[in-house]
């Protein structure tokens, strides 16, 4: 395996809870050091008129993740099933005339009033999601019997040798070789498959920022007018969660820049997650305008990568030219969503068993769609 991130680290545990020894390399000193640094996000379906691909994927997705959340993480400390209110601005995220199920709703007038909206704001509520820290998720899957990661491993090459894939270093160095290998490196792993016969994947890095600060240092005016759940709509807005540093904080974000690969913490950006709260949450975004000052907002940049059509790559690659190499990264800003069912779709795929999504939707995740003839 060759990335420790929420990819990486969620086809790790799917693979070791059905026995198979795993080798995760990463090239960071530790947990959390690309984008599944991320301090707090949410996990939140897409929903849609049609209920089309992206929704049904993300509802799956969802649920996968809940389910492990609950069953590896600590309740309230490292996630909760909060329930999240989406603010529909502009008319998006329309329920299907006949939804899917009942976890997805217009919200009611008394959860609109909870979020400091107005009246008759044009709201839904997702009561089957929640936040989540997703360096916390990792952490725990990376410690499943059965994995063992090594870290400060620069991968720079990957090739065939026989019935085995070798990952070697900028020296040419064997840092190892197994009959499989999985790829889930975000935007790395566009350098790493590039040179291989027959296959382009277009992955694109996709930049992200979270502002956020302590709930300590708010007034009790503001502290008053958060909201008791998740907000999201046009970034989300989440309090209550601990900080990095670990007093509880409040959080904004992301932003959202394609084509950029440089993850410094920028005063702009913070500027642009102060009007993403005045958009989302007006009322709160007046009253908190000057926590994002200089001297008290706190941030967080991340690399993330993304694919056409917003949609991961997932599985094997191809299975008669590169048996063997499997792939998952692509998830945009929906890894906290997606990874966890990818993990499980790649594992079901190496261990042959049946594949926990219908085949009208796995055409639309499979690695393979990018394979050329």
């Amino acid at each position: 395996m060759i990335g420790a991130g929420l990819s990486g680290s969620a086809v790790a545990h799917s693979l070791a809870v059905r026995g198979w020894s795993v080798t995760v390399l990463d090239q960071a000193p530790g947990v959390g050091a690309g984008a599944s640094g991320l301090p707090a996000g949410l996990a939140a379906p897409h929903v849609s008129p049609d209920d089309n691909v992206l929704s049904r994927i993300t509802r799956a997705g969802v649920q996968a993740t809940l389910q492990r959340a609950q069953v590896l993480l600590q309740s309230g400390t490292d996630w909760a099933l909060t329930g999240v209110l989406e603010h529909k601005l502009a008319g998006k995220r329309k329920l299907p005339a006949d939804p899917p199920d009942q976890h997805s709703a217009p919200a009611s007038a008394a959860q609109i009033a909870a979020a400091g909206l107005p009246p008759g704001t044009p709201a839904l509520w997702h009561a089957q999601a929640g936040w989540i820290r997703p360096r916390q998720l990792v952490a725990a899957q990376l410690q499943t019997p059965g994995v063992q990661v090594r870290w400060g491993q620069q991968v720079q090459g990957i090739e065939r040798r026989g019935d085995e894939w070798a990952v070697t270093d900028a020296q040419g160095q064997t840092l190892g070789q197994a009959p499989f290998l999985v790829v889930a490196s975000a935007f790395d792993s566009l350098a790493l498959l590039r040179p291989l016969p027959g296959f382009a994947v277009p992955l694109n890095p996709l930049r992200g920022q979270v502002s956020f600060g302590r709930l300590a240092d708010l007034t009790d005016a503001q502290r008053q007018r958060l909201p008791p759940f998740p907000v999201n709509g046009h970034g989300s807005f989440i309090s209550g969660v601990p900080t990095p540093e670990g007093p509880p904080g409040w959080f904004m974000g992301a932003t959202f820049e394609r084509d950029c690969t440089q993850t410094p913490v920028r005063v702009e950006d913070h500027h642009a997650n102060q009007l993403r709260l005045a958009t989302l949450l007006p009322a709160l975004g007046e009253a908190m305008a000057t926590q994002f000052g200089p001297d008290r907002v706190h941030g967080w940049a991340g690399l993330r990568c993304s694919l056409p059509n917003r949609l991961p790559a997932v599985g094997p690659i191809d299975a008669l030219r590169l048996p063997g190499l499997c792939l998952s990264t692509g998830m945009g800003a929906r890894g906290i969503s997606l990874a966890v069912l990818c993990g499980e779709l790649t594992a079901a795929w190496l261990s042959q068993e049946a594949l926990p999504l219908p085949a009208a939707l796995l055409k639309h995740l499979a690695a393979e769609r990018f394979a050329s003839a």
